[in-house]
C-alpha cells in the first residue's frame, strides 16, 4: 500500500466504552500524510475542472455525461484508490479512499455515480473474487471501462435483505445458473455494465453472482423519479432467465450474506466522509450567503441567531469528522505490514473492517444526521432563497435525505450497534459485563466514588466523557437484566442505548483530537467546539437515559436508577452562546469550515 498511517495500538471493536485512550493513540485528519494531501488536491482539481462544468447536464441526466466524467476520474486513479497496482489500481490505504470520498461529495448526484462504482460496485470483487474474476474485471473497473452496480434490494425485501425472492437454478448441463427476479433502487442501474446480484440458489441458498449487462435477459427499468440525487441513475433491474456462468459465482454458494454485510460495513464507513464533505460545502455556501445578505442595516452574519446556526453546524461537523478518521485509524492499526501480495490479503482486510462493524454503523447514522442538520439550517439561513432551485443549498437539502436510508436505514443501524456490542460481550470478545459490574460497584460505593474528575485544560470535558461511558454501561446492564434474550425485540430500547453510545464515541473522539491539537499549540477553535459539544452530549444522554430506564425498571428500582443517572450526568455548564459566537466569528473570517 502506497501510504501508511503511523502504527497505532490495536484495540477491540467497541472497546471505547470500557477503555480510555490517549490523544497519541487515535488517528485524526491532522495526521494525514503529504501523500494523502496530494490525492486530496488531485480530487479537488478534478472536481473543479471536470465535475463543476458538467453538473447541470448530470442533473438533467444528459446521456453519457456522468459516465464520461467518471471515466476522467478513472484516468487520475480516483476510481481505483485501493485496487492493487497489478489490477490497474493505485494501491493506496483506506485513509486515501476516505479523503477522495470527502472531495467527491459536493453534489449528491455525481457522488452517487462515483461512490457506487468505486465502492459497493467494485469492492465485492476485490475482496471476494477469485484470482480469475479479479483479472477479468478489476482492470476494466479501475478504468471505468465497465461501470459497476450492486444489486441487493428488492421490492418486498428492503431492510430484510435475506428475504430476497430472486432465484438461481443450476442449468441441466451444470454450466450456468439461471437467474430470475427483480432488483429495486439500484444505483447506476441505468448504465452499469456489471452487477453484483444476490439470488437464492434453489430458492434457499443466498448467493452472490457477477452478472454482465451483456448477458441475455438482463434489462433496466425506467429511471426512478426521486426527491433528490436526481442526476444519479436509479432503476429496477430485471433478470429474465439470465444464464450466468458458474465461474461467475462470487464467493461461496449460500454465503452471499457474508459479502452483503461486509460490503455494507465499508459503505457505512465511507458514508462518513461523503457526509462530512457535503456538510463542509453547505457550511461554506451558507457563510458566503450570510456575509452578502443584508437586513436591518447589516449583514445577517452579524445576527446572533445566524451565528448560532453556523457555530452549531461546525460543531457537529467536527464531531463527525473526528469519529470517522478515528475509525479509519483503528482499522489501519489492524493492518500493520499489510500487503495485497500476502496470502489471504482480502480476508485480512475484511477482518479488520469487521472488527469495527459497530463503529461503522455509528459513523453512518451520526454523519448522515449531521448532514441533514447542516443542510436544513443552510436552507434556513438562506430564507426564501433556500427554497428556490437556483440556489445550491436547495438541491443539497433534497440530496441529503437519502443518506439516512442508504446502506441500511438509520433505524436498522441503531438496533445493530447495541446488538453487535452485546453479542461481542456474550462471546467473550468485549469486557462489557465486567465493566458494567464495575459501574455497579462504584454506585454502591457512594457518591464520592463516581465523580470521574479529569485534570488539565479539558478537565470538565474529560469528566463528562468518563461518566457518559458509565451511563452507557448502566443502560446496557439494566436493559439486559430486564429483557434478557428478548432484548433484541425491544427496538426502542436498543435505539436509545445506541444514541447514548454514539454520543460517547462522538464526545471522546472530539476530546482526544482537541487534546492532540492543543499539545501542538493549536486548536482554539476545536477547544471551543468541544466545550459546547461535550455539554450538549451529556444533556442529550440524560434525557435519552431517562426514557430507557423507565422502559427497563419501575418503582423503587427506577427511582434508584434515576438517582445514579443524576449523579453521573452532572456537569458544569459553559457559556454556549458566547462560545458559538466565537466559533462563528472564525468561520466568517475564513469563509469556510476551520478547526
Amino acid at each position: 500500500m502506497a501510504t501508511v498511517i503511523a502504527t497505532l495500538p490495536k484495540t477491540q471493536g467497541g472497546a471505547f466504552l470500557i477503555e480510555d485512550r490517549t490523544p497519541a493513540e487515535i488517528f485524526t485528519p491532522e495526521d494525514l500524510t503529504d501523500e494523502h494531501r496530494a490525492i486530496a488536491r488531485t480530487a479537488e482539481e478534478f472536481w473543479r475542472k471536470e465535475v463543476d462544468p458538467n453538473l447541470e447536464d448530470i442533473q438533467q441526466q444528459k446521456p453519457g455525461v456522468a459516465v464520461s466524467v467518471l471515466r476522467k476520474a478513472a484516468e487520475l486513479g480516483l476510481t481505483a484508490i485501493v485496487i492493487p497496482e497489478k489490477f490497474g489500481g493505485m494501491e493506496m490505504d483506506l485513509a486515501s479512499a476516505l479523503v477522495v470520498a470527502e472531495h467527491m461529495s459536493r453534489d449528491g448526484s455525481y457522488s452517487g455515480w462515483h461512490g457506487a462504482h468505486s465502492g459497493i460496485g467494485t469492492l465485492p470483487i476485490l475482496y471476494f473474487g477469485t484470482e480469475e474474476q479479479k483479472q477479468r474485471y478489476l482492470p476494466r473497473l479501475a478504468k471505468a471501462e465497465l461501470v459497476a452496480a450492486y444489486a441487493l434490494s428488492e421490492p418486498q425485501a428492503g431492510s430484510d435483505a435475506l428475504a430476497a425472492k430472486t432465484r438461481a437454478d443450476l442449468s441441466p448441463d451444470g454450466k450456468h445458473y439461471i437467474l430470475n427476479g427483480q432488483k429495486m433502487w439500484i444505483t447506476n442501474g441505468g448504465a452499469a455494465d456489471l452487477f453484483t446480484v444476490f439470488a437464492k440458489v434453489g430458492g434457499e441458498k443466498f448467493t452472490a453472482f457477477l452478472v454482465e449487462r451483456a448477458f441475455p435477459g438482463v434489462s433496466s427499468g425506467h429511471e426512478e423519479k426521486k426527491m433528490g440525487i436526481k442526476g444519479s441513475s436509479t432503476t429496477a433491474v430485471y433478470l429474465d432467465n439470465v444464464h450466468v456462468p458458474v465461474e461467475n459465482v462470487l464467493g461461496e454458494i449460500g454465503r452471499g450474506h457474508i459479502i452483503a454485510f461486509n460490503i455494507l460495513n465499508i459503505g457505512r464507513l465511507k458514508l462518513g466522509p461523503f457526509a462530512v464533505g457535503g456538510s463542509k460545502n453547505v457550511l461554506a455556501i451558507s457563510i458566503k450567503y450570510a456575509k452578502e445578505r443584508k437586513a436591518f442595516g447589516t449583514t445577517i452574519s452579524q445576527f446572533g441567531m445566524i451565528q448560532h446556526k453556523l457555530g452549531e453546524m461546525a460543531i457537529r461537523i467536527y464531531a463527525a469528522e473526528s469519529m470517522t478518521y478515528r475509525v479509519v485509524g483503528q482499522i489501519e492499526s489492524q493492518l500493520d505490514g499489510f500487503s495485497w501480495e500476502q496470502p489471504n490479503a482480502s480476508q485480512s482486510m475484511l477482518k479488520a473492517i469487521e472488527e469495527y462493524a459497530a463503529e461503522c454503523s455509528i459513523i453512518k447514522v451520526y454523519a448522515s444526521e449531521v448532514l441533514d442538520y447542516v443542510v436544513d439550517e443552510g436552507v434556513q439561513i438562506h430564507g426564501g432563497y433556500g427554497y428556490h432551485q437556483d440556489y445550491a443549498v436547495e438541491r443539497a437539502y433534497r440530496d441529503s435525505r437519502i443518506n439516512r436510508i442508504f446502506e441500511g436505514t438509520n433505524e436498522i443501524n441503531r438496533m445493530l450497534v447495541t446488538g453487535m456490542l452485546l453479542k461481542r460481550a456474550a462471546r467473550g470478545q468485549l469486557g462489557l459485563v465486567k465493566a458494567a459490574q464495575g459501574v455497579l460497584a462504584e454506585v454502591l460505593g457512594g457518591p464520592g466514588a463516581s465523580n470521574g474528575a479529569g485534570e488539565g485544560a479539558f478537565a470538565e470535558e474529560t469528566k463528562i466523557v468518563h461518566n457518559a461511558k458509565k451511563i452507557a454501561l448502566l443502560l446496557m446492564g439494566v436493559a439486559y437484566q430486564r429483557f434478557l434474550a428478548d432484548l433484541e425485540k425491544q427496538q426502542e430500547v436498543l435505539a436509545g442505548i445506541t444514541d447514548v453510545v454514539m454520543d460517547v464515541f462522538a464526545a471522546e473522539s472530539a476530546l482526544l483530537r482537541t487534546q492532540k491539537l492543543a499539545a501542538g499549540g493549536k486548536g482554539a477553535q476545536a477547544a471551543d467546539m468541544l466545550a459546547v459539544l461535550a455539554r450538549d452530549v451529556m444533556a442529550h444522554i440524560e434525557v435519552t437515559a431517562r426514557t430507557v430506564l423507565a422502559a427497563c425498571s419501575e418503582g423503587d428500582n427506577l427511582r434508584a436508577n434515576l438517582a445514579v443517572l443524576r449523579r453521573f450526568a452532572k456537569y458544569e455548564p459553559a457559556n454556549a452562546i458566547e462560545l458559538r459566537r466565537k466559533i462563528a466569528g472564525r468561520l466568517i473570517d475564513a469563509e469556510r469550515y476551520v478547526v
